[in-house]
């Protein structure tokens, strides 16, 4: 156990009367806690920063918490398990201007944490996140996450609306103003919590900076399950980014498509697979249309989604152009048009006996491919263009004022009525 130490903060009881509250999420972490506790004041101290330490103990069963105030922490309870709900726990509390979340088991560097604070309480930017793959080793973070988890859900926040530099969205290690981040609405109450913040933080516009702080090897045992936690962040990417759920794989299924088209026409016998003849261009009619409606959904959600990033709908902004719906039904008609002309070419081959039978039924699962896709699409546009419709004619319409008789008259006055649109004449208006 560390040695009691004395908490380089001023005591008070008013929000907002210190610099920083350092919020560490702690279950069980006996060896290490006090630790962190020591340094962080330290850190503090070094920087001439005021402030406070709240740990906040997620149902410990070892003395973790009184090692904690031994140390010269604030300890608060958190009844509902999950590094989020920890976290949320610990910002409800938090009496600084600015909160700096870390963890309990030594892993990032405390006695930098003026560099991640500095740039929030300046105001320069709203969320300053301390990057730790430039430092990660074999021995602090498993392969799996370094190289795999972490990368991928990197790429998933930011193509989600993240700031474009981001390259460890899954660092525990951030600072932010409180009263903002109250503001978010956060509610993840798992290690997905890491994750729902810089992307709520993205939609509501938020400045985001990443430092390169460093990473050490864990004290003590992490809490991380890797495949549970991490269909936990993929579900709340998803649930709060659906576009990336359908335009990505729309493309790929799009592209698939393409290569097995070719494929057919290129071995328009099949490919042989064992005792079974297979023909490629019927999968790829079903990998055209799926594709074609999966990435056309996915870019019509990205745009209109109301909490959408702006980056993401500055990504989709095509979809806002007026010309849209229609190049939309004339890209529509097109594929149906090719598909039609390719079905007449190979009505008149066949009644004229030339071309491989087996090149023929390639081009026509690829002319029915063509004529289902752009019939969809173009219904699509049609839809689309329909909806469009009926917002505005649903939308309250300005007031229509004629001053052709002079000012202070009232028989040239007249509005039309948001509800049914019927025109009034001044004398039906309010004086």
């Amino acid at each position: 156990m560390p040695s009691p130490a004395v908490p380089h903060t001023r005591r008070s009881e008013n929000v907002g009367d210190f610099d920083v509250s350092i919020v560490l999420p702690c279950l069980n972490e006996e060896a290490s806690v006090g630790l962190c506790v020591t340094e962080a004041h330290e850190a503090l101290a070094g920087a001439g920063l005021t402030g406070e330490v709240v740990v906040v103990d997620n149902g410990s069963t070892d003395a973790s918490a009184e090692v904690a105030r031994t140390a010269g922490a604030r300890v608060v309870a958190e009844a509902v398990p999950g590094y989020g709900a920890a976290i949320r726990g610990g910002i409800r509390v938090a009496r600084g201007r600015v909160v700096d979340m870390a963890d309990a088991d030594c892993t990032y560097p405390l006695d930098r944490l003026a560099e991640l604070v500095r740039p929030v309480l300046d105001g320069e930017v709203d969320l300053c996140l301390g990057s730790r793959l430039e430092a990660a080793s074999n021995t602090s973070m498993p392969l799996l996450h370094r190289f795999v988890g972490t990368p991928v859900l990197t790429a998933l926040v930011r193509q989600g609306g993240g700031a474009a530099h981001l390259t460890d969205s899954q660092s525990g290690f951030r600072a932010f103003g409180r009263q903002a981040i109250n503001g978010l609405g956060l509610r993840a109450t798992g290690m997905e919590f890491a994750s729902e913040m810089l992307l709520r933080a993205s939609q509501a516009d938020w400045r985001l900076h990443e430092i390169p702080l460093g990473y050490r090897e864990r004290v003590g045992e992490s809490k991380l399950v890797t495949w549970r936690d991490g269909w936990r962040h993929l579900s709340l990417i998803m649930r709060l980014t659906p576009h990336q759920l359908l335009w990505f794989p729309g493309l790929a299924l799009t592209g698939l498509a393409a290569a097995l088209y070719v494929l057919g026409l290129v071995t328009p016998s099949g490919i042989a697979v064992g005792s079974v003849t297979w023909q490629p261009v019927f999968f790829a009619s079903i990998c055209l249309v799926l594709g074609a409606l999966a990435s056309l959904a996915g870019a019509l959600v990205g745009y209109h989604l109301p909490s959408a990033a702006r980056r993401v709908r500055h990504r989709f902004r095509w979809v806002g152009h007026p010309s849209f719906p229609g190049r939309l039904a004339g890209a529509g008609l097109l594929g149906v048009g090719t598909g039609l002309l390719i079905d007449a070419g190979l009505l008149l081959a066949w009644l004229g006996g030339v071309g491989h039978e087996a090149l023929r039924l390639s081009l026509a699962g690829l002319a029915q491919g063509l004529i289902v896709t752009g019939a969809t699409v173009a219904v699509a546009s049609l839809l689309y263009r329909l909806l469009g419709d009926l917002r505005d004619v649903g939308a309250p319409q300005p007031a229509t004022v004629d001053l052709s008789e002079g000012p202070g008259t009232t028989a040239g006055v007249s509005a039309t009525s948001a509800a049914g649109g019927q025109a009034r004449t001044g004398a039906d208006l309010p004086a």
